[in-house]
Formats: structure tokens, C-alpha cells, sequence
């Protein structure tokens, strides 16, 4: 019971951080381009993550099936994904990206049953539905002029691969220390998003710079990146990554507080029965978890 509370807290408190990540990133991308604005997040967490391994004197994978796993996160989760996640966002709008990537739990049940066997019970497909009509009643069906069609594309792109991400880690965590999952892979991710970085031209022009964009991208990188990637990896290795899943619906519930607290958006009665919804989905999961 102790490490499911332990697993719920992490990845609660992850899923909340990227919450407010799309407000960050928002206002960001109209400075940094997306490629560029993935190569400074990576940048800063390897800074934070490398400081602390080599205080704690981290060692690097040894084998290469221990490698491979690594690669294979740093390339579909940190490089893949976080590239369409960003493209979408910036060719889309807020609402259809909260939207699409509500559909990552569903792609990690997928996954999680074909990698690593995890029992498709009846319990976790009602939490599933549960929660999944907590994030529409909250950003609802409706469309906006905004969204482009490539835009939607990336970001049922950026859902899949994340979803594999989450059962990746899950599989890397029995052989790896989270940590170095997290930083190595990062680090794998740092590499890769260079040449894209380089190819989309001139991304960091001095007129760019303010102290609004720097203090956004150290949030990206520090917070968003080190931090929340650790807590999201630590949690999915403490729980079915299945259930671990269903966590990801906090990101729009958070997202729409933060827009009330700063933006001063409205919060209706459907947030409030959308996250309704979206709390009972969980708890059932969870609840399933501890009588495991």
C-alpha cells in the first residue's frame, strides 16, 4: 500500500508539473523554435542531472543490451515525442492538444500488454473510460480554427510514442537505477536533438532573450525535464504501468487550474465534473493496485 501511495504521489506530482508546462512552453515557443526550445531543455536538465550524478558518483550503463534500452528511451521518448509534442502544441492550440494526448493512458494499456504482459483487467478499462470522460467533459469535443491537421498528426505522434516511453522505462527499471534511466536518456536525447537544432536555423538570436523567456526555459528544463521525468520514470517503476498510466490525466485538470490562477480563465461546472470523473477513474485504479 505504501508504494502505491509512494508511486501516486510521483506521478501525480509529475503529470502537475507538465500541467503548467504547456502554459511555459506557449509563451516560449513565440521566441525559441520548437527543435531549438527541446535542445535548451535538455542543455539545462543535463547541467542538474549531471551535477548529481557526479555527486553521487552515477555510473553509466555497462551492457549493451543496458544501452540499448537507454537509446531506445532517449530516441522515442525524449527526441520523438517531446519534438511532435512541441510541434503540435505550436501548430495547434491548448484545447485539441490536451485533448489528443489524453489518449496516451490508453496507448501505455496497449503496450503495457503486449511488452509486458499486464493483465487488461475490467477494473482497469472502466478507470480507463472514467477518466478519459473526465478530460472531455473538461476540454470538450469542440474544435478551433487554430488546429491545423499536421498539427493534430504530431500530437497523436507525440501520444503513441510517450506511451511506449512509460513501458520502456518500466521494462529499463529492472535492470537500471531510475536515475540513470533518466539522465543517460536525456543525455542520448541531447545528442539526437543537436543536428535537429542546428538544421532549424538560427534559434537563439540575442532578440529572443528576456527575462521572462530565460526564467521559462530554465522552468522546461529544471522542472519539467529533470525533475518531473525523474518523478514520472520513479513512479512507473513502482506500479503497473497500466495503472501508472492513468496519472497523465492530471495534465489537462492541472493545466485548466493554472489557467484560472494566472491566466484568469473561467473554470465551469464541466471542470468540476470533469475532474471529478477524472479523480474516480484513478482511485479505482489505485484501489485495483493495492488489492493486487
Amino acid at each position: 500500500m505504501k508504494q502505491a501511495f509512494l508511486a501516486s504521489f510521483y506521478l501525480s506530482l509529475a503529470a502537475g508539473i507538465w500541467g503548467g508546462m504547456y502554459v511555459v512552453s506557449k509563451y516560449v515557443l513565440d521566441y525559441i523554435p520548437p527543435f531549438t526550445l527541446v535542445w535548451l531543455r535538455y542543455a539545462v536538465a543535463l547541467i542538474v542531472l549531471g551535477a548529481i550524478a557526479a555527486a553521487k558518483r552515477e555510473r553509466p550503463p555497462k551492457s549493451g543490451r543496458d544501452w540499448g534500452m537507454v537509446i531506445a528511451i532517449g530516441i522515442i521518448g525524449y527526441v520523438v515525442s517531446i519534438s511532435l509534442q512541441f510541434v503540435g502544441t505550436k501548430w495547434s492550440n491548448a484545447h485539441t492538444a490536451s485533448l489528443i494526448t489524453a489518449s496516451t493512458p490508453a496507448f501505455v494499456v496497449l503496450f503495457a500488454r503486449w511488452l509486458l504482459g499486464e493483465a487488461l483487467t475490467w477494473r482497469k478499462m472502466a478507470a480507463l473510460l472514467l477518466a478519459t470522460a473526465g478530460v472531455i467533459v473538461i476540454v470538450g469535443l469542440g474544435g478551433s480554427e487554430e488546429s491545423t491537421f499536421a498539427g493534430n498528426i504530431a500530437l497523436v505522434g507525440a501520444a503513441v510514442t510517450w506511451a511506449l516511453l512509460s513501458v520502456l522505462v518500466k521494462m529499463a527499471s529492472a535492470r537500471l537505477s531510475v536515475f540513470s534511466v533518466t539522465t543517460y536518456a536525456i543525455f542520448v536525447a541531447f545528442i539526437g536533438m543537436t543536428p535537429m537544432m542546428l538544421a532549424e536555423g538560427p534559434g537563439l538570436a540575442a532578440s529572443h532573450w528576456s527575462v521572462p523567456v530565460a526564467l521559462g526555459v530554465l522552468y522546461l528544463g529544471v522542472v519539467s525535464t529533470a525533475g518531473a521525468f525523474f518523478l514520472w520514470n520513479k513512479g512507473m517503476e513502482m506500479i503497473d504501468a497500466g495503472v501508472g498510466s492513468l496519472f497523465f490525466f492530471f495534465q489537462p485538470l492541472v493545466g485548466s487550474l493554472f489557467g484560472w490562477l494566472f491566466l484568469q480563465e473561467q473554470l465551469d461546472v464541466s471542470f468540476w465534473l470533469g475532474g471529478a470523473l477524472i479523480v474516480a477513474g484513478v482511485a479505482v485504479a489505485v484501489r485495483s493496485e493495492q488489492s493486487a
